[in-house]
Protein backbone atom coordinates (compact mmCIF):
# COMPACT_ATOMS: atom_id res chain seq x y z
CA UNK A 1 0.00 0.00 0.00
CA UNK A 2 1.25 3.40 -0.90
CA UNK A 3 0.77 6.39 1.88
CA UNK A 4 1.85 9.85 1.66
CA UNK A 5 2.80 11.90 4.41
CA UNK A 6 2.11 16.29 3.57
CA UNK A 7 4.50 18.47 5.33
CA UNK A 8 3.32 22.18 5.67
CA UNK A 9 4.16 25.95 6.80
CA UNK A 10 1.15 26.74 8.29
CA UNK A 11 0.32 30.56 9.00
CA UNK A 12 -2.80 32.24 10.53
CA UNK A 13 -4.44 32.69 6.86
CA UNK A 14 -7.17 29.53 6.85
CA UNK A 15 -7.82 30.22 3.02
CA UNK A 16 -3.94 30.20 2.35
CA UNK A 17 -3.42 27.13 3.92
CA UNK A 18 -6.41 24.97 3.14
CA UNK A 19 -4.96 25.96 -0.60
CA UNK A 20 -1.61 24.96 0.32
CA UNK A 21 -3.09 21.48 2.03
CA UNK A 22 -5.06 21.16 -1.53
CA UNK A 23 -1.84 21.32 -3.64
CA UNK A 24 -0.25 18.91 -1.48
CA UNK A 25 -2.44 16.58 -0.98
CA UNK A 26 -3.48 16.54 -5.16
CA UNK A 27 0.49 15.93 -5.81
CA UNK A 28 0.24 12.82 -3.06
CA UNK A 29 -2.74 11.34 -4.94
CA UNK A 30 -1.41 11.81 -8.22
CA UNK A 31 1.91 9.66 -7.10
CA UNK A 32 -0.64 7.21 -6.03
CA UNK A 33 -0.80 7.16 -2.56
CA UNK A 34 -3.99 5.43 -0.79
CA UNK A 35 -3.39 6.89 2.50
CA UNK A 36 -2.38 10.72 2.77
CA UNK A 37 -1.90 12.70 5.88
CA UNK A 38 -1.53 16.11 7.27
CA UNK A 39 0.29 17.77 9.83
CA UNK A 40 -1.34 19.01 13.06
CA UNK A 41 -2.44 22.66 12.57
CA UNK A 42 -2.88 22.35 9.07
CA UNK A 43 -5.42 25.01 8.25
CA UNK A 44 -4.56 27.36 11.21
CA UNK A 45 -1.44 27.72 13.05
CA UNK A 46 -1.95 31.02 15.62
CA UNK A 47 0.62 32.91 17.33
CA UNK A 48 1.29 31.32 20.41
CA UNK A 49 -1.36 31.83 23.16
CA UNK A 50 -3.49 33.43 21.24
CA UNK A 51 -7.71 32.00 21.02
CA UNK A 52 -8.96 30.20 17.29
CA UNK A 53 -10.94 32.60 15.29
CA UNK A 54 -11.46 29.97 13.32
CA UNK A 55 -12.68 27.23 15.70
CA UNK A 56 -15.70 25.20 14.12
CA UNK A 57 -17.33 21.64 14.05
CA UNK A 58 -17.35 19.08 11.87
CA UNK A 59 -19.76 20.77 9.35
CA UNK A 60 -17.64 23.52 8.89
CA UNK A 61 -15.06 24.28 6.31
CA UNK A 62 -12.13 22.72 6.83
CA UNK A 63 -13.51 19.30 7.46
CA UNK A 64 -15.73 20.14 3.96
CA UNK A 65 -12.72 20.91 2.20
CA UNK A 66 -10.76 17.22 4.10
CA UNK A 67 -14.03 15.56 2.66
CA UNK A 68 -14.28 16.92 -0.68
CA UNK A 69 -10.24 16.02 -1.66
CA UNK A 70 -11.15 12.50 -0.07
CA UNK A 71 -13.85 11.79 -2.20
CA UNK A 72 -12.05 13.58 -5.61
CA UNK A 73 -9.52 11.18 -5.17
CA UNK A 74 -10.92 8.10 -3.49
CA UNK A 75 -8.37 8.52 -0.87
CA UNK A 76 -7.90 7.82 2.91
CA UNK A 77 -7.56 11.30 4.20
CA UNK A 78 -6.15 12.09 7.71
CA UNK A 79 -6.88 15.91 8.32
CA UNK A 80 -3.92 16.58 10.78
CA UNK A 81 -5.73 18.40 12.99
CA UNK A 82 -8.36 21.28 13.28
CA UNK A 83 -9.82 23.39 16.24
CA UNK A 84 -12.72 21.96 17.46
CA UNK A 85 -15.52 24.63 18.58
CA UNK A 86 -16.84 22.98 22.43
CA UNK A 87 -20.04 24.61 22.97
CA UNK A 88 -20.06 27.23 25.85
CA UNK A 89 -15.94 26.85 26.56
CA UNK A 90 -13.41 29.21 25.16
CA UNK A 91 -11.63 26.61 24.46
CA UNK A 92 -11.13 24.08 21.62
CA UNK A 93 -9.95 20.18 21.09
CA UNK A 94 -7.19 19.95 19.09
CA UNK A 95 -8.80 17.34 17.15
CA UNK A 96 -7.57 14.80 14.22
CA UNK A 97 -10.16 13.48 11.73
CA UNK A 98 -9.62 10.51 9.79
CA UNK A 99 -11.75 10.69 6.54
CA UNK A 100 -12.89 7.62 4.41
CA UNK A 101 -13.04 7.70 0.56
CA UNK A 102 -16.65 8.52 0.34
CA UNK A 103 -16.20 11.86 2.67
CA UNK A 104 -17.27 10.33 5.55
CA UNK A 105 -15.63 10.65 9.06
CA UNK A 106 -14.20 7.37 9.72
CA UNK A 107 -13.19 8.32 12.89
CA UNK A 108 -11.42 11.48 15.17
CA UNK A 109 -9.07 11.43 18.04
CA UNK A 110 -8.92 14.67 20.48
CA UNK A 111 -5.73 15.10 21.52
CA UNK A 112 -5.06 13.85 24.97
CA UNK A 113 -1.59 14.92 26.07
CA UNK A 114 -1.24 19.09 25.90
CA UNK A 115 2.20 20.76 25.72
CA UNK A 116 2.47 22.36 28.74
CA UNK A 117 6.19 23.15 28.82
CA UNK A 118 9.06 25.75 29.60
CA UNK A 119 11.91 25.49 27.38
CA UNK A 120 13.81 28.22 28.46
CA UNK A 121 16.49 26.06 29.26
CA UNK A 122 16.82 24.80 26.42
CA UNK A 123 16.63 28.12 24.21
CA UNK A 124 13.56 27.38 23.04
CA UNK A 125 9.99 29.46 24.81
CA UNK A 126 7.06 28.86 27.19
CA UNK A 127 4.03 26.83 25.53
CA UNK A 128 0.84 26.45 27.71
CA UNK A 129 -1.60 24.39 25.50
CA UNK A 130 -4.25 23.94 27.79
CA UNK A 131 -4.98 27.86 28.30
CA UNK A 132 -6.82 27.15 24.85
CA UNK A 133 -7.41 23.32 24.19
CA UNK A 134 -9.44 21.25 26.29
CA UNK A 135 -7.80 17.71 26.21
CA UNK A 136 -10.08 14.42 24.94
CA UNK A 137 -10.02 11.53 27.05
CA UNK A 138 -10.06 8.69 24.47
CA UNK A 139 -7.81 6.07 22.79
CA UNK A 140 -8.83 5.52 19.09
CA UNK A 141 -8.41 3.12 17.00
CA UNK A 142 -9.97 3.55 13.58
CA UNK A 143 -11.34 0.31 11.36
CA UNK A 144 -9.85 0.45 7.81
CA UNK A 145 -9.89 -2.13 4.90
CA UNK A 146 -6.03 -1.24 5.36
CA UNK A 147 -6.10 -2.77 9.30
CA UNK A 148 -6.47 -0.81 12.31
CA UNK A 149 -5.12 1.94 12.65
CA UNK A 150 -4.66 4.04 15.91
CA UNK A 151 -4.55 8.41 16.29
CA UNK A 152 -2.35 10.15 17.83
CA UNK A 153 -1.06 14.06 17.90
CA UNK A 154 2.43 15.38 18.14
CA UNK A 155 3.28 15.66 22.19
CA UNK A 156 1.02 12.38 22.36
CA UNK A 157 4.16 10.68 21.23
CA UNK A 158 5.88 11.05 24.65
CA UNK A 159 3.64 8.56 26.60
CA UNK A 160 4.57 5.19 25.24
CA UNK A 161 1.31 3.61 27.55
CA UNK A 162 -1.02 5.64 24.52
CA UNK A 163 0.55 3.62 21.95
CA UNK A 164 0.37 0.51 23.78
CA UNK A 165 -3.17 0.87 24.18
CA UNK A 166 -3.44 0.94 20.45
CA UNK A 167 -1.54 -2.29 20.17
CA UNK A 168 -3.70 -4.19 22.75
CA UNK A 169 -6.35 -2.46 20.43
CA UNK A 170 -5.10 -4.30 17.19
CA UNK A 171 -3.04 -1.06 15.58
CA UNK A 172 -0.76 -2.25 12.73
CA UNK A 173 -0.58 1.71 11.64
CA UNK A 174 0.11 4.82 13.55
CA UNK A 175 0.06 8.26 12.96
CA UNK A 176 1.59 11.54 14.56
CA UNK A 177 0.71 14.33 12.73
CA UNK A 178 2.80 17.34 14.80
CA UNK A 179 4.18 20.34 15.23
CA UNK A 180 7.20 20.14 17.49
CA UNK A 181 9.18 22.66 18.40
CA UNK A 182 12.59 23.07 16.89
CA UNK A 183 14.37 22.67 20.60
CA UNK A 184 12.59 19.36 20.84
CA UNK A 185 12.72 18.16 17.38
CA UNK A 186 16.64 18.31 17.23
CA UNK A 187 16.97 15.81 19.83
CA UNK A 188 13.60 13.56 20.29
CA UNK A 189 11.60 13.58 17.31
CA UNK A 190 12.70 10.67 14.98
CA UNK A 191 14.13 8.69 18.20
CA UNK A 192 10.56 8.59 19.83
CA UNK A 193 8.76 7.64 16.63
CA UNK A 194 11.27 5.31 15.44
CA UNK A 195 10.62 3.90 19.54
CA UNK A 196 7.41 4.01 18.97
CA UNK A 197 7.77 2.01 15.67
CA UNK A 198 9.79 -0.61 16.87
CA UNK A 199 7.66 -1.07 19.99
CA UNK A 200 4.52 -1.65 19.06
CA UNK A 201 6.10 -2.98 15.20
CA UNK A 202 3.54 -0.63 13.77
CA UNK A 203 4.19 1.46 10.35
CA UNK A 204 4.39 4.94 11.78
CA UNK A 205 3.01 8.17 9.66
CA UNK A 206 4.13 11.51 10.89
CA UNK A 207 3.41 14.57 9.01
CA UNK A 208 4.83 17.80 10.57
CA UNK A 209 5.29 21.32 10.74
CA UNK A 210 7.97 22.79 9.65
CA UNK A 211 10.35 26.15 8.73
CA UNK A 212 8.78 29.48 10.03
CA UNK A 213 5.45 30.25 10.99
CA UNK A 214 5.54 33.90 12.00
CA UNK A 215 8.08 36.31 13.94
CA UNK A 216 7.72 33.91 17.22
CA UNK A 217 7.27 30.24 15.85
CA UNK A 218 8.69 27.42 13.95
CA UNK A 219 8.58 23.87 13.74
CA UNK A 220 11.47 21.32 12.93
CA UNK A 221 9.87 19.54 10.36
CA UNK A 222 11.92 16.39 9.06
CA UNK A 223 8.29 14.47 8.47
CA UNK A 224 8.84 10.55 7.98
CA UNK A 225 7.02 7.28 7.38
CA UNK A 226 8.54 4.72 9.17
CA UNK A 227 8.10 0.89 9.01
CA UNK A 228 7.28 -2.36 11.91
CA UNK A 229 11.15 -2.55 11.96
CA UNK A 230 12.00 1.20 13.01
CA UNK A 231 13.66 2.00 9.36
CA UNK A 232 12.60 5.04 7.65
CA UNK A 233 11.03 4.27 4.51
CA UNK A 234 10.65 8.20 3.98
CA UNK A 235 12.12 11.59 5.22
CA UNK A 236 11.26 14.82 4.15
CA UNK A 237 13.90 18.05 3.66
CA UNK A 238 13.11 21.26 5.48
CA UNK A 239 10.79 22.25 2.99
CA UNK A 240 6.54 21.85 2.24
CA UNK A 241 6.58 19.33 0.21
CA UNK A 242 5.33 15.43 0.04
CA UNK A 243 6.82 12.06 0.65
CA UNK A 244 5.68 8.57 -0.53
CA UNK A 245 6.48 4.92 0.57
CA UNK A 246 5.23 1.40 -0.22
CA UNK A 247 4.16 -0.27 3.03
CA UNK A 248 3.88 -4.10 2.35
CA UNK A 249 1.24 -5.83 5.04
CA UNK A 250 3.86 -8.98 4.50
CA UNK A 251 6.51 -7.17 5.99
CA UNK A 252 4.83 -6.44 8.96
CA UNK A 253 3.46 -10.12 9.71
CA UNK A 254 7.37 -11.22 9.17
CA UNK A 255 8.30 -9.18 11.54
CA UNK A 256 5.73 -10.04 14.01
CA UNK A 257 6.09 -13.40 13.39
CA UNK A 258 10.09 -13.09 13.61
CA UNK A 259 9.95 -11.26 17.23
CA UNK A 260 6.89 -11.59 18.94
CA UNK A 261 7.04 -9.37 21.07
CA UNK A 262 3.73 -8.20 21.82
CA UNK A 263 3.04 -11.62 22.43
CA UNK A 264 5.58 -12.05 25.03
CA UNK A 265 4.28 -9.05 27.23
CA UNK A 266 4.34 -10.35 31.35
CA UNK A 267 3.01 -6.07 32.47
Amino acid sequence: MRVGVVQMTSSDDLAANLKAATELVESAAAQGAELVALPENFAYLRREGLRFPCAQGFDGEIVSVLSGLAREHGIWLLGGTFPEAIPGDERVYNTSPLVSPTGRIAAHYRKMHLFDVDLAAEGGGDYRESDTVAPGEEVVVADTPFGPLGLSICYDLRFPELYRQMADRGARWITVPSAFTPHTGRDHWEVLLRARAIENQAFVLAPAQCGRHGPDRASYGRSLILDPWGLVLAQATDRPGVIVADCRPEDQDRIRRSVPALSHRKL
